[in-house]
C-alpha cells in the first residue's frame, strides 16, 4: 500500500509508531534516519487529509449558507 493509499487513520497509527521507535532510541544513526523520513511522509499525509477534510466543511459551510432560508 503507497503513502496515498492510506487512509488517515492508518497514516497516524503508522506515525505514532514511528515516533515511538525515534523515542525509544536503541537503533542506528541510519535507521534513525529511516525512520525520521517515514515519519515525515507520513505527517504529510496526515495533512493532506486534513486538509482535504477542512477544504470539504469549508465548501459544505459556504454552500449551506448560500442556500435560501
Amino acid at each position: 500500500m503507497t503513502d496515498v493509499e492510506l487512509s488517515y487513520e492508518q497514516a497516524r497509527a503508522e506515525l505514532a509508531t514511528v515516533v515511538e521507535k525515534l523515542e525509544a532510541g536503541g537503533t542506528t544513526l541510519e535507521e534513525s534516519l529511516a525512520l525520521w523520513e517515514r515519519g515525515e511522509k507520513l505527517a504529510d499525509t496526515c495533512q493532506r487529509w486534513l486538509d482535504g477534510a477542512r477544504a470539504r466543511l469549508d465548501a459544505a459551510r459556504q454552500e449551506r449558507g448560500a442556500e435560501p432560508g
